[in-house]
């Protein structure tokens, strides 16, 4: 490893015990994945673990480049601080990569022990992150795909570039379960991504049922679309606002009844998702089902799901994006953010993978710059 505060490590020399510290978000976890590719491809022989709460757990759960899961339950602090601390200096790491650049992660990749931990500049850190790692990758434009600035991780390692790729698979058990969940629903199927961690991000009821709506009935682009519902326990309520618009129309409302880890296995199953900036759009990306996602508090510039960016569709208003949590004009942003839009997308993307066939068969990588399969 090269001992310069910044810049390329060049032709390093493999670690052979790595952490990667990213604890929160599932989008986060799911956009660093490929990153973890790049690891076990440039160190086939390296074990790797990675420090995550259990909230975006699943995401990494029995994933075939990650040796090692390392959780934080932040709902038991303080007592869960000192175990999960000691967990991590136990694991006797050479090489520490703090992907989440606040303080929290910053005093667990020094307690870690680790002689070289690698952060973010401190341009694009929060609560002095910066003055915890003994070298920090080039500054990133902040407002650039976070999965980009991930990948600038490998760059300062000096692994050598590959294809994007997530890795994230169901387990045949989990297929077995999402088509158990799926039961009869007609295909194509069309998955409806309710909810989002921030109540600013959420479409509405009746915006969301237009939408189905437009897409049920067959037309130019192919079949009509069959509904499912998709969304955790605080999603139900707007699942049933949903369907009290939708006036006994069919539909298969899923909210609260999937875990993450079914989501791996149901969004193959669909032709196309919708829905608003959250872990589950991310989570449909990675796994090749094309999805149109919908901005307001929050920007595509910076969080667009991968390979399907150019379906990203933002509310075209001057205070976008405000990152706030809470909208204080009503969500003006997601008004702005038609039905008929968000119909026409969805059938670009349909358009779109119906055209992609390779061998008699479809191709899932959705962008030039991706592709699928194990990189070891």
């Amino acid at each position: 490893m090269a001992d310069a505060k910044t810049g390329d490590a060049g032709d390093a020399p493999a670690a052979k015990r790595v952490l990667i510290v990213l604890l929160g978000a599932i989008g986060d976890v799911v956009r660093a994945l490929p990153l973890l590719g790049r690891i076990r491809r440039g160190w086939p022989s390296a074990h790797i673990a990675w420090a995550v709460e259990p909230k975006s757990e699943p995401v990494l759960r029995n994933h075939p480049w990650l040796d090692e899961i390392i959780l934080f339950d932040r709902t038991r602090v303080p007592y869960s601080v000192f175990p999960f601390l000691s967990k991590v200096r136990e694991g006797r790491f050479d090489l520490v990569l703090d992907l989440q650049r606040i303080l929290k992660s910053g005093v667990i990749s020094r307690y870690s022990g680790a002689p070289e931990r690698i952060g973010f500049s401190a341009a694009n850190t929060k609560e002095l992150n910066h003055l915890f790692s003994t070298r920090q990758i080039e500054p990133q434009t902040e407002m650039s795909l976070k999965l980009l600035q991930y990948q600038a991780f490998g760059d300062a390692l000096g692994l050598a570039p590959c294809p994007i790729e997530f890795g994230l698979a169901a387990t045949e058990r989990e297929r077995i379960r999402a088509r158990e969940l799926l039961g009869d629903a007609p295909r194509p199927i069309l998955g409806v991504i309710l909810g989002s961690s921030w109540p600013s991000r959420i479409y509405f009821p009746e915006s969301i049922a237009a939408v189905i709506r437009g897409l049920a009935s067959a037309n130019g682009s192919g079949p009509g679309l069959f509904p499912v519902l998709l969304g955790g326990p605080d999603d139900a309520a707007l699942a049933r606002a949903v369907a009290a618009e939708m006036r006994g129309a069919p539909m298969l409302d899923l909210a609260g009844r999937t875990s993450l880890r079914d989501l791996v296995a149901i969004f193959p199953e669909c032709a196309a998702a919708f829905g608003p900036d959250s872990g589950p759009m991310h989570i449909a990306a990675a796994t090749g089902c094309p999805v149109v996602s919908l901005w307001g508090s929050t920007s595509p510039t910076r969080s667009a799901p991968w390979g399907f960016e150019r379906f990203a569709l933002r509310g075209e208003i001057p205070c976008h994006p405000c990152y706030l949590r809470r909208c204080p004009i009503g969500r003006e942003c997601m008004h702005r953010i038609s039905p008929e839009g968000v119909i026409e997308a969805v059938k670009s993307a349909l358009r779109e993978r119906a055209g992609r066939t390779v061998d008699g068969g479809e191709a899932f990588a959705a962008h030039p710059r991706t592709s699928a399969g194990n990189p070891s």
